[in-house]
């Protein structure tokens, strides 16, 4: 009777430990194995994945900046929007003037105004400018100080720096003054005093503009002639004769000259005369307007109430009238 129970307890506790695995043992352990399969493969993912895809650290965790294969953290905004300021600013503007000349003693030049060399004054606007008046004063007597070279520098600085063009005063030679200024300074006006004396002073202008514009830095591209008394009809036989090639002309305070052959052959230039009612210098003045206006050249004709010499308003309206034929 023992042994059958035995039996049957045998049978009973054999299939309470098959139960389990009867008939499915296999898909079960597979499918155990198969989930630590995924586990130790999401570990060796993150642990052994190359530098360079390597995954992203945690939220707040920081990223060494010279770790390869990471990118860096972005900079705060401030610090980006300094460093676009600085890649973006324009580059610094040159110097202007480029350079200055070494200090010149001379007793040409009075104060406020730069000496270029011993016969030379020049003035320099604050801003760049292409453009060069060359301005040529009356007789001047000899010595350091007089009302006409005052005068006539003054006039021309302050003129020249309202406009914003650089000028040049150059000095001109003693005995081609009228008769009875033997010591005085002046120009030749015309006859044979022209031919002997223009050239070689044209060209020595030419000279002085190279030396100005080595100081600001840059050729000038527009060149003025204009002058007063003396300088005006030196101004005018310059123009009627070719002797010299501007832009426009000026005539202040004088003027004059008749037809020369050169003159049919020349391209028109604006021509401004400005004189005074109270001067002499009238009559001859007006002659070479219509000696201009006969040939084609565009002029103004400016009376003021005034005696004679360099004033500013002629040189403001001659900077006007020049400029509207800029580009013409």
């Amino acid at each position: 009777m023992g042994r059958p129970a035995a039996s049957g307890a045998v049978v009973r506790h054999g299939r309470r430990a098959r139960g389990p695995f009867a008939g499915g043992a296999a898909p079960w352990i597979a499918a155990l194995l198969g989930a630590l399969g995924v586990a130790l493969c999401a570990c060796s993912t993150t642990a052994d994945a190359p530098m360079g895809t390597r995954a992203p650290a945690r939220d707040g965790a920081a990223l060494g900046p010279g770790e390869p294969g990471i990118l860096p953290a972005a900079p705060p905004p401030a610090v980006a929007a300094a460093a676009t300021a600085v890649a973006s600013a324009p580059p610094e503007p040159a110097p202007w003037p480029r350079a200055r000349p070494p200090r010149v003693e001379t007793d040409w030049c009075i104060d406020g105004v730069d000496a270029l060399d011993e016969e030379t004054c020049y003035v320099l606007p604050d801003a760049p400018t292409r453009t060069l008046l060359l301005y040529l004063h009356g007789i001047v007597p000899p010595g350091k100080e007089s009302e006409q070279k005052t005068n006539v520098e003054t006039v021309v600085s302050r003129a020249a720096r309202r406009a914003g063009v650089a000028a040049l005063m150059p000095r001109g030679k003693v005995g081609l003054a009228p008769k009875g200024y033997a010591s005085w300074r002046g120009w030749p006006t015309g006859g044979r005093a022209y031919e002997e004396h223009a050239a070689p002073l044209v060209a020595k202008f030419a000279e002085k503009r190279r030396k100005l514009e080595e100081i600001a830095g840059a050729p000038f591209s527009r060149l003025y002639v204009a002058g007063s008394s003396s300088g005006a009809y030196f101004v005018a036989a310059l123009a009627l004769r070719g002797g010299i090639d501007a832009d426009g002309f000026g005539a202040m305070s004088g003027g004059g000259g008749h037809a020369t052959p050169q003159l049919a052959t020349l391209a028109p230039r604006p021509f401004y005369i400005g004189f005074g009612a109270q001067d002499t210098v009238g009559g001859s003045a007006r002659a070479l307007a219509g000696l201009l206006r006969g040939a084609g050249w565009p002029v103004r004709v400016a009376e003021h109430p005034f005696g004679h010499g360099a004033k500013e308003v002629y040189l403001d309206e001659a900077f006007a009238f020049w400029r509207e034929h800029e580009g013409r």
